[in-house]
């Protein structure tokens, strides 16, 4: 909940030029709802692809502040964040609730990166793997892996400035893709991101681990200098 629309464009027109000759990774953008149009307008024609944060499960109807995948797609995203650590934690959303949202965001044909991620207290008790394969489960629930991206977030290193070292997120992210190949077909190609205090001087840690595909970033990404170099850091070397 970061960003008025004016500090948006201001961002956006910052942003752009550092990051228009970068081609080897994507590069996605998740500003909140209210600037969703004007951003839409700035990055066409750039190679910046535009998101949201979430979705609600039904495309129209009586409920009331929800924002619905139809709406998304008609402003210009062609991506959508879901199950987020904090939507989870402060909107109380299940592993069925995020099941729905991805099922109607893909029928209208929007990308989705999915949440996932265990809290420190899960952490310590070693029940890591079992929330990985609780959220999974249920999130994925007949469901195939297209057009899905899978963010790795372990709640206890969000905004903590705690990150988790580069072998405990290529740990995670090695069981996330055995689960997917032993559920799903196409594992293979689907990308893994971590997500949690990624900072422009551990993007490059991180990114050697031979399961961490990409970076869900949270605060270093509200300045535009920061969110560039963590781009150009997360290139495979």
């Amino acid at each position: 909940m970061n960003k008025t629309v004016e500090e948006t464009e201001e961002f956006i027109n910052s942003f752009l030029p550092l990051v228009k000759d970068v081609s080897d990774v994507d590069i996605l953008l998740a500003p909140p709802f209210t600037s969703l149009g004007a951003a839409s307008r700035l990055l066409k024609s750039s190679n910046v692809i535009l998101a949201a944060q979430t979705v609600f499960y039904e495309e129209k109807g009586a409920y009331t502040g929800e924002i619905s995948p139809v709406m998304l797609r008609s402003v210009g995203c062609s991506c959508v964040i879901i199950g987020h650590s904090e939507r989870r934690q402060f909107f109380f959303e299940t592993d069925d609730i995020v099941n729905r949202k991805i099922k109607t965001a893909r029928k209208n044909g929007l990308d989705v990166i999915l949440c996932v991620g265990e809290s420190l207290e899960e952490r310590e008790a070693n029940k890591t793997f079992d929330i990985l394969d609780r959220q999974l489960t249920g999130s994925l629930a007949d469901l195939s892996l297209d057009g899905t991206t899978i963010a790795y977030e372990p709640i206890w290193a969000i905004g903590t400035g705690k990150t988790a070292t580069k072998e405990q997120a290529n740990e995670a992210h090695t069981y996330i893709r055995q689960w997917l190949r032993k559920n799903k077909e196409g594992a293979d190609a689907v990308r893994i991101q971590y997500g949690g205090s990624v900072t422009p001087d551990n993007v490059e840690s991180l990114m050697s681990q031979p399961e961490v595909d990409g970076a869900l970033v949270g605060g270093a990404s509200l300045k535009p200098d920061s969110f560039a170099k963590i781009v150009t850091g997360a290139i495979k070397k």
